[in-house]
């Protein structure tokens, strides 16, 4: 078995459990720190994947949302970087639009991923190298349409995130998942997406590489390559968009 075939099966087990506390009213819990909700599907998720990954590869390194980190893994070559699940208050809301996030880093690299939306049936894989998938077809972004249709909250595109005060005329759209909005882009539904806040690396690991095996760009908010399996898990942001648009967002951003 590969690793992206065990972060497949590993997915499908999560969408399992997670499918058995949806819409049954979960247990949910304010984190600390103004760090948003999180439900007892998201810890048995967590539970189960940090089990039955590290049985595996148990040299691997473990960065998961909902385990409390640790410094071991930067020692370690391969780290596997986890999302139990992405996008929580979609799941407390009852939409469809949360996803299992899983991803396998190598020297601050992707090298395999997947973005799983079990509700959807919606499984969303890729290797370095290799291409991207969607329930085994091949994915390619899409050309931009007419205005450029993008993934991003509200904020984003005040004036004062702007050069010249002057924000791009998008049609713009959003899903609670990180990882999702990346995969819609990678699928060619959307042209891009935008995040401004510093991003925790377990919502972006998987779909940044599903979106770069896709044909787009996938940069911080500045332009520069990410990093993974950094000591403070947070990148600067995301852009992640079909080239041309890419570069339009990243030439006017502040």
């Amino acid at each position: 078995m590969t690793d992206l075939d065990l972060l497949i099966v590993a997915a499908r087990k999560a969408g399992d459990i997670a499918a058995d506390f949806f819409k049954s009213a979960p247990k949910v819990w304010d984190k600390p720190a103004g760090q948003g909700p999180v439900t007892e599907a998201d810890l048995a998720v967590d539970t189960m994947l940090r089990a039955t990954l590290t049985a595996a590869q148990p040299d691997y390194g473990w960065l998961s949302e909902e385990t409390d980190d640790t410094s071991d893994r930067l020692s370690t070559t391969r780290q596997f970087i986890v999302d139990p699940i992405d996008g929580t208050r979609a799941f407390i809301d009852g939409s469809k639009d949360w996803a299992h996030s899983l991803a396998i880093v190598e020297n601050g690299q992707v090298i395999a991923g997947v973005v799983y939306l079990p509700m959807k049936d919606q499984m969303f894989a890729a290797w370095h190298g290799k291409g991207a998938t969607l329930n085994g077809e091949t994915l390619h972004i899409g050309g931009t349409a007419t205005p450029p249709t993008i993934l991003t909250n509200t904020p984003t595109m005040d004036v004062t995130n702007w050069k010249n005060a002057q924000p791009p005329k998008v049609d713009r759209h959003f899903r609670s998942s990180l990882a999702y909005r990346m995969c819609l882009v990678a699928e060619g539904r959307f042209d891009g997406m935008i995040t401004l806040r510093p991003s925790w690396e377990w919502d972006i690991a998987a779909g940044a590489l599903i979106l770069a095996e896709a044909g787009g760009t996938v940069t911080d908010k500045k332009g520069a390559p990410l990093r993974f399996n950094n000591p403070h898990p947070q990148v600067n942001g995301v852009i992640g968009a079909v080239p041309t648009f890419h570069q339009t967002l990243a030439d006017q951003l502040l």
